[in-house]
């Protein structure tokens, strides 16, 4: 099992501080609104192999297509590099493409790599990889979010459907249900993280994106864990358990294989 963290990390390198047009307190304020806060404390020991993007998603974000015409996001200036804040307002200068591409081949890239590198070795060793894509989200929706209901699950599970079995998702869906909590598929976010050179290609890589609502387990206003951040977290780990054993028993249909 991998576990995929992409926006945990609050660290901008000091080279590209420059480039942000916001002041200092005002480019704090939109870390803590768009960091995934504790999700890589919350995924830990799980059993898993973590792939960790190393700095901030304002710096470059890797669940954004490299490409911004095939980033939906890009539209709203949220594409792999962000120009806007959450609110729409202006968050970085214009990028010249060379500067563009430099962020990417520095952080987007690499990531990306260690990401197919780490699938790779679970499907020569394992014969199949399973990826858990592990985010968070904010209790009220951004004003550029496409999908602005203000009443948000306290689990979102992302799917693709070359990638996740049905089953995979009712296991899924029981263990968080059993625990109390409420579960929307694919909303208000949908998809899941799959490396570019397994996509839609190899049904031995699965894959899930397991999204939290924020006020389950943070004080969103701190980025600070709240009074049940235990009580999520066992719950995560007993979904991962769930999502490793029932793919561990799991056969691809046999007219997928090639």
């Amino acid at each position: 099992m991998i576990i995929h963290i992409p926006h945990a990390s609050t660290e901008i390198p000091v080279e590209v501080l420059p480039q942000f047009v916001r002041s200092r307190e005002d480019l704090q304020a939109e870390i803590l609104r768009s960091t995934d806060w504790l999700t890589d404390e919350l995924f830990s020991e799980t059993g898993g192999v973590t792939i960790r993007y190393p700095v901030s998603r304002l710096v470059a974000d890797p669940e954004r297509f490299s490409d911004d015409q095939d980033e939906p996001m890009a539209g709203v200036g949220r594409g792999a590099v962000y120009f806007n804040c959450t609110d729409g307002s202006p968050l970085r200068r214009t990028l010249s493409p060379t500067e563009r591409r430099a962020l990417l081949d520095q952080f987007y890239h690499p990531h990306h790599q260690r990401l197919a590198e780490a699938t790779s070795l679970e499907l020569a060793t394992r014969g199949s990889a399973l990826i858990v894509d592990a985010h968070s989200f904010p209790a009220q929706p951004w004003r550029i979010e496409p999908d602005r209901d203000p009443d948000r699950p306290d689990f979102c599970l992302g799917t693709d459907p070359f990638h996740t079995p049905s089953g995979l998702v009712t296991a899924a869906e029981r263990v968080l249900r059993d625990a109390g909590f409420s579960v929307a598929i694919n909303r208000p976010y949908a998809g899941t993280m799959i490396p570019g050179r397994e996509y839609r290609r190899n049904p031995y890589v699965t894959g899930i994106m397991v999204e939290l609502n924020r006020r389950i387990y943070l004080d969103e206003d701190r980025g600070r864990k709240n009074a049940t951040f235990g009580c999520v977290k066992a719950c995560v780990h007993t979904l991962c358990r769930t999502l490793w054993a029932w793919h561990a028993s799991w056969v691809p249909p046999s007219s997928s294989r090639g």
